[in-house]
């Protein structure tokens, strides 16, 4: 009896000596004490019966107060945890039931799992700039300018519209850069382009309401108006991109129209002028709207950045839609969209009742980043950057990939698309390519699954923006090897 008190005196002893208290956690130290009371009560290093030390020798051994330990055993002693009996001390209560022990399984929640920090990059990712030649610096040096030492006119509740400086500052590298006329008032920042669509449809649009988009094309914006209960009407596009007449009799009902201009998602052309125009009459004669969504404008390599399509509307038909996390980082989770000023009022109302989902603490950061210059210096540098990269997975494809891919040389955007070759061709479809190549870690979205109905062609989407040369070919080999395999 006596060797089995000494045994479960030096393990409780051993247990308590086990605890560790974080005086660099804002955890208060009576919150952590009590945590790991329970912990050793659950896990069975304290079992009912055992004698735990007085509250004046914990605070001697963790080195805390005794305040701190008497407060952490009255807690424990009013959860049932614990027992005082007079003149003998503090013990595990006795009559505790069976508690569940807490070990780590598969699904549930372990406060010592490690989780990665976010869903790594990989060749041949989509839609992801450049994140290593970012000027964090500069960025740095603003961000910290500004906020350690805040103006007060920052810290209340955030405009509805989002920061005006920043307003004023995209206004004006818009009109620079892309050629639109617009005032600081018609901007609107956002989280995004989810957010952009859904003040969009719930401004200028009734439930039900019809929208043409592109086919194939862009599954979030699709994905976005068709959740804010608005129907997607796809129309295909050919060598000029949308093409309003495929789709004429779906467009005497329509409301809208969702094109990507600049550079169409995601097979590349550039929408002529022909067909701008007559975007602009049909939207002024049926009294609707043109979402033009912009998302890799900025990245044209042969000359300025093509003027938007907005820069073309003089009837406040166009809704220009544009990204910030696209050309700086995808963290920032910023964009925004210029609205004609008839629906200004309308969204400004909308923001008021439901609140803007764009953080404002990038914001005063972005506003100086655009306007001291830095931002249209790290765009000249991606253009240069990319068109580098660009050039680096066209001739991989041609060294390594002869006769399976071929893709031919763009003159702006961050991703080619890849039309399987003879060798692949009628051998597997686009989508097994792509289960494939994400088997040897790599990841490219297959053609087809742009398309609403079935595909009109076969081919790979390979992003290029955010990966070295090295990368681009060591990949091209990886995929290569998976397919010959």
């Amino acid at each position: 009896m006596s060797n089995n008190w000494n045994m479960n005196k030096a393990t409780s002893e051993a247990a308590i000596l086990s605890i560790s208290l974080d005086r660099s956690s804002k955890i208060p130290l009576q919150t952590q004490l009590s945590h790991a009371l329970r912990e050793l009560v659950h896990t069975s290093r304290l079992r009912s019966g055992a004698r735990l030390p007085s509250s004046r020798n914990l605070a001697q051994e963790l080195g805390v107060s005794r305040v701190t330990t008497t407060a952490v055993y009255e807690q424990l002693v009013a959860e049932g945890y614990l027992e005082g009996r007079r003149g003998s001390g503090v013990f595990i209560a006795a009559d505790l039931p069976s508690l569940p022990v807490r070990t780590a399984k598969d699904g549930s929640p372990d406060s010592r799992q490690t989780l990665p920090l976010n869903d790594p990059l990989v060749p041949f990712d989509v839609g992801f700039p450049d994140l290593e030649t970012f000027p964090y610096r500069e960025w740095t040096r603003i961000h910290d300018r500004i906020w350690r030492a805040p103006n007060a006119g920052i810290l209340g509740r955030p405009p509805a519209m989002g920061f005006g400086p920043l307003r004023t500052a995209i206004a004006q590298h818009l009109n620079e850069w892309r050629g639109i006329q617009c005032s600081p008032g018609q901007i609107v920042v956002t989280s995004g382009l989810v957010e952009a669509v859904e003040l969009i449809s719930k401004a200028a649009f009734a439930a039900g309401d019809t929208v043409l988009v592109e086919d194939p094309g862009h599954q979030v914006m699709a994905n976005a108006l068709a959740g804010s209960g608005v129907t997607c009407n796809p129309v295909r596009v050919d060598a000029q991109g949308f093409n309003l007449s495929s789709g004429e009799q779906a467009h005497l009902c329509a409301s809208a129209v969702a094109v990507t201009p600049s550079r169409q998602y995601p097979l590349g052309m550039t929408l002529s002028l022909t067909r701008r125009l007559e975007l602009l009459d049909w939207a002024k004669n049926c009294d609707g709207f043109i979402l033009e969504d912009d998302y890799d404008g900025e990245f044209r390599y042969q000359g300025q950045p093509l003027p938007a399509m907005m820069s073309l509307d003089d009837s406040e038909r166009v809704i220009y839609i544009g990204s910030f996390s696209k050309v700086m980082f995808p963290a920032l989770r910023l964009g925004y969209m210029i609205v004609p000023y008839r629906l200004q009022k309308n969204v400004a109302a909308i923001l008021g009742r439901i609140g803007p989902k764009a953080a404002l603490h990038a914001q005063p950061v972005l506003a100086e980043f655009i306007a001291s210059g830095s931002f249209a210096t790290h765009i000249r540098r991606m253009r240069r950057l990319y068109a580098e990269r660009q050039k680096a997975l066209l001739n991989a494809l041609h060294t390594h990939a002869s006769g399976l891919l071929s893709a031919d040389p763009e003159t702006s955007g961050m991703h080619l698309v890849a039309e399987l070759g003879p060798g692949l061709a009628g051998r597997m479809s686009d989508v097994e390519v792509s289960a494939r190549a994400h088997e040897a870690g790599l990841r490219l979205a297959p053609l087809s699954n742009f398309y609403f109905g079935p595909a009109a062609r076969q081919g790979l989407v390979m992003g290029y923006a955010a990966f070295p040369p090295q990368a681009l070919s060591d990949g091209v080999i990886r995929l290569v090897a998976a397919l010959c395999d």
